[in-house]
């Protein structure tokens, strides 16, 4: 595994505190590069957009080493940073890895990225702000396109709505939320040119209600998006991995399948 960080000059949280600041980076789980190209999934941990959660990394990551592809995990920026730093993270982190691609034995038109809850909001910023977020750093890898291929966001907040979770916009956009609340409440966001979309949510989750999934996918398939949504009958809010849900822990599966029937990748 290689750490690699997201700027060459990191920038401060202005908050006065130096502990705040944190430097953006991912981690690297690559399979053998000897082999032909393959897809990869680049992991944005769930949080409130305040925390990383560990369960929805690493072990994210190698899971879908074992289903056949190239992963990523990144650390991105949480509060006190605010909009639009961690979007700005995830858009850097798609250039640099498809920067160093053919290095890493990654097909550059097949990066996926998946995410949970309030990481799902990110992923779903991936699939819609790709036109709108300055990621660019001065360098080579300014030069590559960030927006990814597919998106599969899980059990993600969507919107900052009555409906949404206020928690995530909070931290997102502090004291901005009543302002530009609507505009990054993602399910107004999405058009044609959104990547295919994967879903899942369960129908017991009490922190993000399911209609964040089912009004974004409502979004995708009303814009012509290639869109595939997975309700699940049992398990709360960030369960992972699922693996004491039997029903939702085969979303893995069914999320590699969608990437290789409906988006094309390649998976060994």
């Amino acid at each position: 595994m290689e750490t690699i960080k997201l700027w060459n000059h990191p920038e401060s949280a202005n908050t006065g505190n130096q502990a705040d600041d944190f430097e953006p980076y991912f981690e690297t789980y690559l399979l053998d590069k000897s082999q032909p190209l393959r897809g990869a999934v680049v992991v944005c941990p769930g949080g409130g957009y305040s925390c990383r959660a560990p369960h929805e990394a690493a072990p994210i990551a190698l899971k879908f080493n074992e289903l056949g592809f190239h992963a990523f995990v990144v650390h991105y920026r949480v509060a006190p940073y605010r909009f639009p730093a961690p979007q700005r993270d995830i858009f850097r982190a798609v250039k640099l890895i498809r920067s160093r691609a053919a290095e890493w034995g990654v097909d550059a038109s097949q990066i996926a990225v998946l995410g949970f809850s309030a990481g799902g909001h990110l992923t779903a910023c991936a699939g819609t702000l790709f036109n709108e977020i300055d990621a660019n750093a001065g360098d080579e890898a300014d030069a590559y396109p960030q927006r990814p291929d597919a998106i599969i966001p899980c059990y993600p907040v969507i919107s900052f709505s009555k409906w949404g979770h206020s928690g995530s916009g909070i931290n997102l956009l502090g004291e901005r939320l009543g302002d530009l609340g609507e505009r990054y409440s993602l399910e107004t966001r999405v058009t044609p040119e959104t990547p295919p979309a994967f879903l899942w949510h369960t129908a017991t989750d009490g922190s993000v209600p399911i209609r964040n999934s089912m009004e974004f996918a409502t979004a995708c398939w009303n814009n012509g998006v290639k869109a595939e949504l997975h309700v699940f009958p049992e398990g709360p809010h960030g369960i992972g991995l699922a693996a004491d849900y039997p029903d939702a822990k085969r979303w893995p599966e069914l999320a590699a399948t969608f990437l290789k029937t409906t988006c094309g990748f390649t998976a060994r």
